[in-house]
């Protein structure tokens, strides 16, 4: 390992105190992310600054880069609008990511799911058994 490579791991842990799950396309995640909300007081002719979380939940439609330029990105339908987001995995707004669902899926990237609806863009759930039976058979 060079040098480059030792200091972008020690970064990678100094970024992320506690570890996301194991998670790729097709999964269905529920990312918190730290939001901040500037406001101006007009009484104490101050700016207010509030953090609260919020939740982003969708299916992952694909992950791209390595080490500390990797990301991801979440697709959901909001109001009938399609809606993306490309998190970067060691963002420090991004507070916690949780697997809600597994799914099943022949790609890596799933850009196809952004013209389709309903049933047509539904994927089906894995189980834990399938990825041990796919190693078995290899």
């Amino acid at each position: 390992m060079n040098l480059l490579q030792q200091l972008e791991v020690e970064q990678m842990k100094a970024l992320r105190a506690t570890a996301h799950p194991e998670f790729r396309p097709g999964d269905t995640l529920k990312v918190n992310v730290k939001v901040v909300d500037v406001s101006f007081d007009e009484k104490t002719k101050q700016q207010k600054t509030r953090e609260r979380l919020q939740a982003f939940e969708g299916v992952c439609i694909a992950r791209q880069g390595e080490g500390l330029n990797e990301s991801f990105t979440v697709r959901k339908i909001s109001y009938g609008e399609g809606v993306e987001r490309v998190f970067p995995v060691y963002s420090p707004l991004v507070d916690s990511v949780t697997v809600v669902r597994k799914g099943r899926v022949r790609r890596a990237k799933l850009y196809y799911l952004r013209g389709r609806r309903g049933k047509s863009a539904r994927i089906a759930e894995r189980q834990d058994n399938e990825s041990a039976a796919v190693v078995e058979k290899s």
